[in-house]
């Protein structure tokens, strides 16, 4: 992200200086894991759909918000789901293409939260197919 959007966030209040917390960035990229390894044990049918669906997606977004720990940052107050999932387009992964689906799974899991969507198997396995050609990647590079 650029030095001018970080400046406007930190501005506008969605974005807060944070001292770097080496403790509770592992914190969040270990329940990140252990989130999804629960959720892919977890057989998928159309009753379990929506659980693995935010789950993943919940995962995916602490995984950004560690990557905006690890700037300095912390993304605070409405917009920071958004602001979790936009930092994560930086990383330069394989498959890069794929994090432009990020702001669609936010869409998903804002409907099957707040209006009572029923998320698809089908949406369910996109979810996991993203985990398993972008999360792990991702959580490889923050973890290094």
């Amino acid at each position: 992200m650029n030095e001018n959007k970080i400046r406007d966030l930190l501005n506008t209040g969605s974005l807060r200086k944070r001292s770097i917390d080496m403790e509770r960035i592992r914190s969040m990229i270990k329940s990140a894991e252990t989130t999804v390894k629960i959720a892919k044990n977890i057989a998928l049918n159309e009753e379990s759909a929506t659980l693995i669906f935010r789950e993943l997606y919940e995962a995916i977004r602490q995984l950004g918000e560690s990557k905006w720990w690890l700037e300095g940052y912390e993304p605070y107050g409405l917009g920071s789901h958004s602001l979790a999932l936009d930092i994560l387009k930086d990383f330069d992964i394989r498959n890069k293409i794929k994090l432009n689906h990020l702001d669609r799974f936010k869409k998903i899991r804002h409907d099957a939260n707040y209006r009572g969507m029923i998320v698809s198997v089908s949406q369910a396995k996109e979810m996991l197919e993203f985990w398993n050609d972008c999360g792990i990647e991702i959580l490889k590079l923050l973890r290094s």
